[in-house]
């Protein structure tokens, strides 16, 4: 495994290769993560609250984008949280990042207000509405989802904040037989704003 926690091999630019983080599949993939950092857009010594952290890929590469930036992550799976410390540990500061065990409606209004929000898994409009109440004026908030469930919730979003609405589809060459093809990702809708 990977240990860079200085950044001094990967530097700090978004968009890590996947296999630098331990997962269970379940991952905000290369290309779609370099995305959403990029409406996040880590700043020195900002906070960013990172809703079904799972792997920690996201708010990892936030800590390492700023000097002084900090994670939350929320994850109600032990086994994710534990994995996403450990994926932390190699690759951030110590202390940048820290997940909260647990549901999520039962631990946002406890945190320290944001200055970004990024919310990968467990959205709900009831999250969302208490993300943009406790953003502070400037701070960014980015949906991403792969259901048509998620879909819904960001097309709601857009409906009561704005901001904007993307579909993200990528595709990998890989082996086809003897020859080379294109092999799709799951397309993922992603919504970001940021609060007036």
């Amino acid at each position: 495994m990977i240990i860079d926690r200085d950044c001094s091999l990967l530097g700090n630019a978004p968009g890590l290769p996947d296999d630098a983080f331990e997962s269970d599949g379940l991952i905000t993939k290369r290309h779609v993560r370099a995305s959403a950092l990029a409406h996040l857009r880590p700043m020195p010594g900002q906070l960013l609250w990172d809703v079904g952290t799972g792997a920690g890929s996201i708010a990892i590469e936030w800590c390492r984008g700023a000097e002084g930036a900090k994670a939350i992550g929320l994850e109600r799976r032990a086994d994710r949280a534990e994995r996403a410390l450990l994926n932390a540990d190699r690759l951030t500061r110590g202390g940048s990042f820290s997940v909260i065990l647990g549901e999520v409606s039962e631990s946002l209004p406890m945190l320290p207000a944001p200055d970004a929000v990024f919310v990968g898994g467990g959205g709900t409009i009831e999250v969302l509405e208490v993300a943009m109440e406790a953003l502070k004026p400037g701070g960014r908030l980015v949906v991403h989802g792969i259901t048509l469930e998620a879909e819904a919730l960001c097309a709601e979003a857009h409906a009561t904040w704005g901001g904007q609405v993307s579909r993200i589809q990528v595709e990998t060459l890989e082996p086809l037989g003897s020859l080379l093809g294109w092999k799709p990702a799951r397309t993922v809708t992603q919504w970001a704003v940021v609060k007036e």
